[in-house]
């Protein structure tokens, strides 16, 4: 079993930034990827970012990208989501997952954190 705890939600403004954090414990497998998902209401989970264990392999959503930064720390089993330049349409409960595979398919994904609240005011 892999544990995942997100933490750095919060309500910010339009054009405020935003740091989320993913702490991974419990047996991980050793070079798994890590992404980062949301969820509006009434709306799917639709993927944001991933990053594989070295880093050097990293993918974004359209909608973020030049804005959302993922990167990892691998010897604190963490994976941190920077969001800059943020949007009332980035509102969401974001997630974090994990797993053996790069992908940017939900399903593909092993474990999940609860979730944390992006509340972006216009």
């Amino acid at each position: 079993q892999v544990q995942l705890v997100e933490s750095g939600g919060g309500l910010v403004q339009a054009g405020g930034s935003l740091r989320l954090s993913c702490a991974a414990s419990g047996r991980t497998f050793s070079k798994y990827v890590m992404g980062w998902f949301r969820q509006a209401p009434g709306e799917e989970r639709v993927f944001v970012a991933a990053i594989s264990w070295s880093g050097g392999n990293i993918y974004y959503a359209d909608s973020v990208k030049g804005r959302f930064t993922i990167s990892r720390d691998n010897a604190k089993n963490t994976v941190y989501l920077q969001m800059n330049s943020l949007k009332p349409e980035d509102t969401a409960v974001y997630y974090c997952a994990y797993s053996r595979n790069f992908s940017t398919r939900w399903y593909e994904y092993d474990y999940w954190g609860q979730g944390t609240q992006v509340t972006v005011s216009s």
